[in-house]
């Protein structure tokens, strides 16, 4: 078995309280789940997941195990963190056959990746997980809030920046909104060579990189044990807060930027600089979760992808912005869209659902599979399903391997 080592830095506080709803979707999501009710450490179901995606219909032989251990270190010239690092083994997929393939109806642009191109032996034998500095990050930002002229960062106090909330509580830079990490994730046995996806993850209210989206929420590992010929990009949004800030994401383009500096970053990670521009070709994947509906739904706005976004999953994440999403499906009939609820957002994907009739787009209640060629599915969950849960537990076990598994 193989190991994958990832450096780190650790767990940052959390640097202020909510603040109510706006017209820019802060805080539709903070009025039903507080930051003080996500924000806990360790998941007590988190082993009890990774097994249970393992076992799933057979297909993965379990031998999943986790340490982590500390070595003294410093990130940053300024900085005194010690580094983290995750060793994780795993066994490979029993069912080869399935892996991601190209449909017949994929479009032209993604069956024929520009040269020059790695060799033909270029699949990764190892896994490769790492947190890297990003330019085009949604954060640190200082532009100013769209449709108002009012600066982000509305707040100083000596050397300090902060922004204020509706309700008066301020969110300092420097602790909550200065992290331009991103989680980079390659699974072993990836070739950029075959058709290939990228998954663009937002994570929700009150999460950090390390302690939620990789180690709670296993989201590398799902894609990993999806067996799909994929790779994974999680920025950090605002760090252990309730807060949906786009940063960015909100600039016209700012999206597609991002994704531009992920392709080159992925080349590197892979081991092959010059496969920049085949990862820039890549069709694009958003999936978000929760509170990550803002930062989904700006980059659809005016993120300036254009054709390369394929599809948008939201993961008990409709608390908002429901004409954005609505346009997006409409005006691109060969993407596909899928929004799966618990009663959070039940009122929101029936609003959905309503604009959708009302425009004849159709949609079902299931998620089918071919979901290269299209089609819109609202998924409702069982009563029983947590809103906490719902990366690793929604309408199946770990959803994101799900959902990938059914793009063949």
């Amino acid at each position: 078995m193989l190991a994958v080592a990832l450096l780190v830095g650790p767990p940052q506080q959390a640097g202020a309280t909510s603040q109510p709803a706006t017209s820019h979707g802060y805080d539709a999501f903070e009025a039903r789940w507080p930051s003080g009710n996500i924000n806990s450490g360790n998941d007590p179901h988190r082993d009890a997941m990774r097994l249970a995606l393992a076992k799933k219909a057979g297909q993965f032989e379990p031998s999943l195990t986790a340490s982590i251990t500390f070595s003294a270190g410093v990130v940053g010239a300024s900085s005194d963190w010690k580094d983290y690092v995750l060793t994780t083994q795993r066994a490979s997929a029993r069912n080869s056959a399935s892996q991601f393939q190209a449909a017949h109806n994929r479009p032209s642009d993604v069956r024929a990746q520009q040269r020059p191109r790695a060799s033909d032996n270029a699949a990764t034998t190892q896994p490769k997980t790492e947190l890297i500095d990003f330019a085009t990050a949604p954060f640190p930002f200082e532009g100013v809030i769209p449709g108002t002229d009012r600066p982000f960062l509305n707040v100083v106090n000596g050397d300090q920046k902060g922004h204020r909330t509706s309700r008066g509580s301020v969110m300092w830079e420097d602790q909550t909104f200065n992290d331009s990490r991103v989680l980079l994730h390659i699974p072993k046995g990836f070739d950029i060579n075959r058709p290939a996806v990228m998954v663009v993850f937002f994570h929700g209210h009150g999460a950090n990189l390390t302690r939620d989206v990789l180690q709670r929420q296993n989201v590398p590992e799902q894609i990993s044990l999806s067996g799909m010929n994929a790779v994974l990009v999680a920025p950090q949004f605002a760090v252990n807060a309730a807060d949906s800030s786009p940063g960015r994401f909100w600039l016209p383009g700012g999206f597609a930027r991002f994704v531009g500096e992920a392709g080159k970053k992925l080349a590197q990670l892979y081991g092959h600089p010059v496969t920049a521009s085949q990862f820039a070709n890549t069709p694009v994947i958003i999936v978000a979760y929760s509170g990550g509906y803002l930062p989904a739904a700006w980059s659809i706005r005016n993120g300036g992808l254009g054709k390369r976004l394929r599809g948008v999953v939201l993961l008990d994440g409709l608390y908002g912005q429901i004409d954005d999403f609505a346009k997006w499906i409409k005006k691109s009939p060969s993407v596909f869209f899928v929004s799966a609820y618990t009663h959070s957002t039940r009122r929101q994907n029936l609003e959905l659902a309503q604009v959708l009739d009302e425009n004849k787009v159709p949609y079902s209640t299931d998620i089918e599979g071919h979901l290269w060629r299209g089609g819109v599915a609202l998924l409702s969950t069982s009563s029983n399903t947590r809103h906490r849960d719902f990366v690793t537990q929604a309408w199946t076990d770990n959803p994101i391997a799900d959902i990938l598994a059914k793009l063949n």
